[in-house]
């Protein structure tokens, strides 16, 4: 809801990468434990801060604990539309699609709209897409692979492209952009930052898809210039975190997940 000093959550989300993101669909696809959905959610709150319509679409039909739909409250008193299972589904363990999921790939292209989807790890994950694909309006819409170097089995470019190629096939999608994500949760540093790039960019040079933005947590995006400078002349997306698992200690000033039952 809000910190100690009354601040919205995510109202430092945003920088330069919103920039680059010039499509009204933008769906995020990449690794287990990539960091798609803290990317999905601070993408929502950037937006959002910038004034846009904005619905964020809960597709990760794999991993439980890590849902874009655990922050449920934090995205709606923003005023940001949630698209995720309801009632006693909310937090089931089970693949359920929702109809408005169908409904939202293809109801960004409006005016001021955006809509971003948070879809589930590897190539399992990306099935979803494809019981939908041929509703997307692919001139729309950016489909965003996120390189987190530091995953199991994606610790280099030729198994990062294997993946890349297998989650291309499974959502009926062509990858339009990467996104640089290599962290080490608190432990990150710029070191693991710009080490993290130069794979991202090495997969860029073995794929030809551009890299679009690098993602960091608001204090080392200051530490590169802040949100609206650049990592290695790549745009940062400034974020802070909200994607815990249940068991875990929310970051100060967050809510535990929703209470929706």
């Amino acid at each position: 809801m809000t910190d100690e000093g009354g601040r919205l959550a995510g109202g430092d989300s945003g920088g330069s990468a919103l920039d680059a993101l010039t499509r009204p669909v933008t769906i995020l696809v990449g690794h287990f434990g990539s960091g798609k959905t803290e990317i999905a959610v601070n993408l929502a709150f950037g937006l959002r801060n910038r004034g846009a319509e904005v619905t964020l679409v809960d597709l990760d039909l794999v991993k439980p604990y890590f849902r874009c739909r655990l922050v449920k409250d934090d995205l709606e008193i923003r005023g940001i539309r949630l698209v995720a299972p309801r009632g006693d589904r909310f937090y089931a363990d089970l693949p359920i699609l929702v109809p408005e999921a169908r409904t939202a790939a293809v109801d960004g292209s409006d005016g001021n709209r955006r809509v971003i989807f948070d879809v589930g790890g590897n190539d399992l994950g990306a099935r979803v897409l494809g019981s939908f694909a041929g509703l997307v309006d692919r001139s729309a819409t950016d489909l965003l692979f996120v390189v987190n170097a530091n995953r199991p089995f994606a610790e280099d470019p030729p198994s990062l492209r294997r993946m890349l190629c297998e989650v291309q096939a499974a959502a009926g999608l062509d990858v339009t952009g990467l996104v640089a994500n290599t962290h080490l949760m608190h432990e990150t540093t710029l070191e693991t930052v710009v080490a993290g790039i130069r794979v991202a960019q090495e997969l860029e040079a073995t794929t030809g898809i551009p890299l679009r933005f690098c993602a960091v947590l608001a204090d080392l995006a200051w530490a590169l210039g802040g949100p609206r400078g650049r990592a290695t002349h790549l745009p940062i997306l400034a974020m802070e975190r909200h994607i815990v698992a249940p068991f875990m200690p929310r970051p100060q000033g967050g809510r535990r997940r929703s209470t929706v039952v």
